[in-house]
């Protein structure tokens, strides 16, 4: 299944935290911070945010930004251009 956004919407891929330890204590899942930084899936229609961001680009978004979603399988976000802070060059 292919999910395409509308207008200036993109389809952000979270990126992965490490796994946090306090000591020798891990941290549970259900304890730690929502990732902030995720990979460009897809693209809305709108014309500015399609010049703004490519497929692969790596973005900050807003910590309560973005409509959850799963696609096969897997956790991925919905983020409104309004949600994104900026985009991260390596």
């Amino acid at each position: 299944m292919r999910f395409i956004p509308l207008d200036d919407r993109v389809l952000v891929k979270p990126l992965e935290e490490q796994e946090e330890k306090v000591g020798s204590i891990i941290v549970p899942d259900t304890a730690k911070e929502k990732p902030l930084f995720g990979v460009v899936e897809e693209i809305g229609n709108d014309e500015e945010i399609q010049k703004l961001f490519k497929k692969g680009d790596k973005i900050a978004y807003t910590k309560y930004g973005g409509q959850e979603i799963k696609i096969n399988g897997e956790d991925y976000l919905v983020v409104s251009r309004g949600d994104i802070l900026g985009k991260i060059e390596d």
